[in-house]
């Protein structure tokens, strides 16, 4: 898979400088896949899950970190949507903004 959009990576780890080491886990993982639907994502990631419209949901550093992706299984493409702590994430799902990713 080819991850697309980089910056949010960049924009957590520079806040959390803690999380760098897992984000280039998952980065590295994640480009190394070749994943064609959301069980194959499971092979790699068993704690993900889909928040549709191509949405997808992954539990890092112990469910500390939440990255949001839009996955394109035929181009073969993540694009990082955003990386949030859990509780960033859970406002964010609270309000009904989750789309706004």
């Amino acid at each position: 898979m080819r991850v697309i959009s980089r910056k949010p990576l960049y924009d957590f780890a520079a806040r959390f400088p803690s999380a760098i080491n897992s984000l280039n886990e998952w980065w590295k993982k994640t480009e190394a896949a070749d994943w064609n639907n959301f069980a194959d994502i499971k092979k790699t990631f068993n704690s993900v899950d889909s928040i549709g419209d191509n949405r997808f949901v992954f539990n890092i550093r112990g469910n500390n970190i939440r990255l949001v992706g839009m996955i394109f299984f035929e181009r073969k493409k993540v694009y990082v949507r955003g990386v949030l702590t859990h509780p960033e994430y859970d406002a964010l799902s609270d309000s009904g903004n989750l789309k706004t990713l």
